[in-house]
């Protein structure tokens, strides 16, 4: 049997999301791996609420004939995508902040 992730690690799962450190290239490698941590968390948190808002909305807009329920749920897939698009640039505006002051 062939596990196709028997050849990665961690750092193939979070590599995606990790910010590039440039100027927090200091930090402790514990301390890194806690901001992966907090920052995946919480953008499978805000694909939650955006999913949530998307079920939210269908059924609010087809079964239930309830357009109050249709309107939150289209609040919710905003506010998650948001929230994702937020928190996935975060190391490159921190990067960029950085940089402007420097």
């Amino acid at each position: 049997m062939f596990l196709a992730a028997g050849k990665g690690d961690i750092n193939t799962i979070i590599g995606g999301i990790a910010p590039n450190w440039g100027p927090f290239g200091s930090l402790g490698k514990e301390a890194r791996v806690m901001i992966e941590v907090i920052m995946a968390v919480s953008i499978l948190l805000c694909l939650a609420i955006a999913i949530w808002g998307a079920a939210k909305q269908r059924i609010g807009a087809t079964a239930l004939r309830d357009t109050f329920s249709a309107e939150q749920g289209k609040g919710l897939i905003v506010a998650g995508l948001t929230g994702v698009f937020i928190i996935g640039s975060l190391g490159t505006l921190f990067t960029i902040v950085y940089g402007m002051a420097v």
